[in-house]
């Protein structure tokens, strides 16, 4: 396979064509293998062109933003996934039973597993600057709610990752206009909608790891790993006697993706390691993964999405409260994707409520580099009338970003991509009030 570092000019010309294009997942994916990484791929700005915005309609005027947010680029929440590939590495190598990229990837991976250690789970430098960057797009976009003392209430979960990750937002935003009036907090009193709500269903985990039992299944019979493994052990009866390649090939794949998040380590390239039909067979099972164990799957009861009703509830009252008040600012929460993907698919936002039977046929309809990646975000932004302190639920207008792409939602549009919000919160006040069976 042709070698790809993550940002040549080459790199990105072929991916923003392919992208333009509106290519298959496969020729996408071609194009950028960054991309197969699911939850590990990086946000794509600004990497790639901002999307275009609808402007804001004749007589109205922008005067809140309701958003939650997964926290930025990451390292491995457990340091198991730097440490075991080494080892499995270093002990081939003790035994001679390295090729030359065998040998070559050794020293990649020290590399990685050095940079690593002690930052399990932390927020990466890419992180902070992907924070950084969706904060001054919110100001330049939305002026008029970032103008003068508006407040700013920012939320987050209690993981260093995440707060940080809000820091980052708020100390932009306060950058941008010192003026502001930011509040932040992160504490277990608000986990019940920042973070996860298993306490509304205790299915919830049990159901997850049924869904466990189809992935391994998939992952053992999907991808033939005697290439890979050609590739890096001179002494194949050695790697069959000694080393789990299946487990290994896993290692190392994961390791291709997590790179890319990390200034220091962007340069290291494990992507030749793969072939195209590798890489994409890998993208396709782990996208099948989080689809079914995070998204509104017939697998799992499509029951995930209502993990975060509390979520979604505390959005509507959070914007009820402003639009009564009259009042201007923003709510930010900071969390995770596996809150993320099932409040897009709660909000019923584009696609991501897509629910199939067909797991093969998955990947041509829901993609996770569309979805979940570092610090995917959902922003609600609410229209008024010029001038007006004061509205209804009747008067106001919102649009919602996913990955601040203007998105549809499942009510009808005013003039897409504007709703009423009075139909909007109805039909997912409607939707939070239907009895759910949550005992079995």
């Amino acid at each position: 396979m042709k070698r790809i570092t993550a940002f040549t000019t080459l790199f990105l010309a072929v991916t923003l064509l392919a992208m333009a294009q509106h290519g298959s997942p496969r020729d996408i994916i071609n194009a950028n293998p960054g991309l197969s990484a699911t939850n590990h791929a990086i946000y794509p700005y600004p990497q790639h062109p901002l999307p275009q915005l609808t402007p804001t309609p004749d007589g109205y005027e922008p005067f809140y933003l309701n958003h939650y947010g997964r926290h930025g680029s990451r390292w491995f929440t457990n340091a198991v996934g730097y440490t075991r590939p080494l080892e499995v590495l270093s002990k081939a190598d003790a035994h001679r039973a390295l090729t030359p990229r065998g040998q070559r990837l050794l020293g990649q991976v020290a590399t990685i597993a050095r940079a690593a250690e002690g930052r399990a789970g932390e927020l990466s430098d890419i992180g902070a600057e992907q924070h950084q960057g969706i904060a001054q797009r919110m100001y330049q976009n939305f002026p008029e709610i970032f103008a003068g003392d508006a407040h700013i209430d920012a939320r987050s979960t209690i993981f260093i990752r995440c707060i940080l990750s809000m820091l980052n937002e708020t100390g932009a935003l306060k950058a941008c206009n010192p003026q502001l009036r930011v509040t932040a907090d992160a504490s277990k009193h608000d986990m019940h909608y920042t973070g996860w709500g298993y306490g509304e269903d205790t299915l919830a985990n049990p159901l997850r790891k049924r869904m466990d039992a189809i992935c391994d299944k998939n992952k053992v019979t999907s991808v033939d790993p005697s290439h890979f493994m050609g590739l890096i052990f001179s002494d194949q009866a050695y790697a069959r006697d000694s080393v789990n390649a299946h487990q290994f090939m896993t290692d190392m794949f994961a390791l291709a993706g997590i790179v890319q998040n990390h200034h220091a380590l962007d340069y290291i390239d494990l992507w030749d390691l793969f072939t195209q039909d590798e890489i994409f067979e890998y993208w396709r099972i782990n996208n099948i993964y989080w689809y079914i164990h995070w998204a509104n799957a017939p697998q799992n009861g499509n029951r995930m999405p209502y993990i975060e009703r509390a979520l979604l509830r505390n959005m509507v009252q959070s914007a009820d409260s402003v639009i009564r008040c009259g009042g201007r600012g923003a709510a930010l929460r900071f969390g995770h994707e596996t809150c993320v993907i099932p409040l897009a698919a709660l909000m019923e936002v584009d696609n991501a409520n897509y629910s199939c039977d067909d797991l093969d046929d998955l990947h041509n309809h829901w993609q996770s580099y569309n979805i979940y990646p570092m610090a995917c975000n959902i922003q609600m932004v609410f229209y008024r009338k010029t001038g007006s302190n004061g509205a209804t639920a009747d008067d106001v207008l919102v649009k919602v970003l996913f990955n601040e792409r203007e998105a549809t939602l499942p009510v009808k549009a005013d003039k897409f991509p504007y709703y009423r919000w009075s139909d909007l919160r109805s039909y997912y006040l409607n939707k939070l009030a239907t009895p759910i069976n949550w005992s079995h």
